[in-house]
């Protein structure tokens, strides 16, 4: 969580959405991976896949994807994050 925290402060790094951190990580792109409490199961499974087959840690969060939303200060609901 520290990690991510930091990206949000620097605003650098950091890629919000499902489409976008899929497409980074089909590119192997990407350094983690950070889903919501409540992240859809489809989803999940996508994304689980992607990350076992390039061995990129998926970490689930304790939040829920509207509190990820507030800690990213933005209007709308996050659920998946991942850091470059």
């Amino acid at each position: 969580m520290k990690d991510l925290k930091e990206a949000i402060q620097k605003g650098k790094g950091l890629i919000i959405g499902t489409q976008r951190t899929l497409k980074k990580l089909k590119m192997n792109e990407l350094k983690k991976v950070y889903v919501s409490s409540n992240c859809p199961k489809d989803v999940l499974e996508d994304i689980g896949h992607y990350t076992k087959l390039y061995s990129i840690p998926l970490i689930k969060l304790n939040e829920s994807n509207e509190e990820l939303g507030i800690i990213c200060k933005k209007p709308f609901f996050i659920s998946v994050l991942s850091l470059q």
